[in-house]
C-alpha cells in the first residue's frame, strides 16, 4: 500500500492506493482511500477515463456542477459515475473523505448487473443500484480501523459479487484487454476481423459491456494516458508525451483536450494542484457553470 500526503495552510490530505487482490484482476483496478480538508471549497476537474469510478463516502457531500449548462449541479455522498466522454467539476466544502473504487468496464457490468451503456454520462447513487445494501456496504466498510482492513474488505465484497454476475463475452474481454495495453492504438476494424465478428457486433456487444463503442474508448485511453503523465511527471514536454501516446502532432493533442476536456494543455498544466493532487477549477472561472 502506497501513502501519500500533502500539508499546506491552504489545502492537506491524505491518500492510501493499493491494488486489488490478484483474483479480482480484470475487475477492478485499485482503491485509495483518502482525506481532505481545505481553507475554502475546493473544486477539481475530472477528465474521462476508461474507468468506472464507485465511491464509497460514510458522510461527505461532493456537488457535481453540470458543465453543458442544460442541467442544475447534484449532491452526491456514494455514487457511481460511468464513462464518460466530456470532463466533470467536482466540488466539496471544506472537507471530503472516502474510498475510491476504480472498476474496469468489464467489472462494472458483473458487480452492478446492467447494461453499460444505460449507466454512460451518467453519475448514480449507490442506493438506486444497490438498494438498501448500499447503506450496509457503506457502514460496513467505514466501521474497519484503517485503510488496509478497508481495502480487504472490499476485495471480498466484491469478490461475492462477481461469484454471482454473469460471465462476460470473452470476445469483448480480448478486445477490451487489447485497447487497454495498447493505449487505444488497437485497430477497430482489426480487432474484429481478429475476432471473426462483424464491425457492427463487435460495437454493439462492446456498447453493452464496456458502455461505449471501441472507437470512442480508445480516443479515451489514448487521452488519459497524457492526462496521468501532465498530472504525474515533474516537467512535461507536450511534444514528446504527445508522440509517446500516439498522436500525429500537437494539434492532433489539442482536439483531444477540447473535446475531452474543454481547455488546452497548457492551461490543464498551470491549474495542478501540489504532489499529485489533481487539477483545480476558480468557482469564479465560466467553465464551473451554473451552481444549482
Amino acid at each position: 500500500m502506497d501513502v501519500s500526503r500533502h500539508e499546506s495552510p491552504e489545502l492537506s490530505w491524505e491518500m492510501a492506493t493499493r491494488d486489488a487482490h490478484p483474483r479480482l484482476s480484470g475487475y477492478v483496478r485499485e482503491y485509495t482511500g483518502y482525506s481532505e480538508r481545505s481553507a475554502a471549497p475546493l473544486c477539481r476537474q475530472e477528465v474521462p477515463s476508461a474507468d468506472v469510478t464507485l465511491i464509497l463516502s460514510p458522510s461527505s457531500e461532493l456537488e457535481l456542477r453540470d458543465t453543458t449548462g442544460k442541467a442544475e449541479s447534484t449532491r452526491h455522498t456514494s455514487f457511481v459515475a460511468a464513462l464518460h466522454d466530456r470532463y466533470a467539476l467536482v466540488q466539496h466544502g471544506g472537507f471530503q473523505e472516502g474510498v475510491e473504487v476504480r472498476l474496469t468496464p468489464l467489472g462494472a457490468h458483473a458487480v452492478f448487473g446492467l447494461p453499460m451503456h444505460e449507466l454512460t454520462n451518467r453519475v448514480i447513487e449507490l442506493d438506486e443500484l444497490f438498494g438498501r445494501g448500499a447503506e450496509e456496504l457503506v457502514g460496513r466498510l467505514w466501521d474497519r480501523p484503517g485503510w488496509q482492513e478497508r481495502f480487504q474488505f472490499l476485495d471480498s465484497a466484491i469478490a461475492a459479487r462477481v461469484a454471482r454476475a454473469r460471465e462476460h463475452s470473452p470476445g469483448v474481454a480480448w478486445a477490451w484487454r487489447r485497447l487497454r495495453t495498447t493505449h487505444g492504438r488497437a485497430r477497430v476494424r482489426a480487432l474484429a476481423d481478429e475476432l471473426g465478428w462483424s464491425h457492427r457486433r463487435l460495437i454493439a456487444r462492446f456498447r453493452e459491456q464496456v458502455g461505449m463503442p471501441p472507437k470512442t474508448v480508445g480516443r479515451i485511453l489514448r487521452f488519459d494516458r497524457v492526462a496521468q503523465l501532465l498530472l504525474n511527471v515533474e516537467e512535461p514536454r507536450l511534444a514528446e508525451i504527445a508522440f509517446d501516446c500516439g498522436y500525429y502532432d500537437q494539434a492532433h493533442l489539442n482536439r483531444d483536450f477540447r473535446d475531452f476536456a474543454g481547455t488546452t494543455p497548457g492551461d490543464f498544466l498551470a491549474r495542478r494542484l501540489p504532489d499529485g493532487g489533481g487539477v483545480a477549477v476558480d468557482s469564479d472561472d465560466p467553465r464551473s457553470g451554473p451552481t444549482g
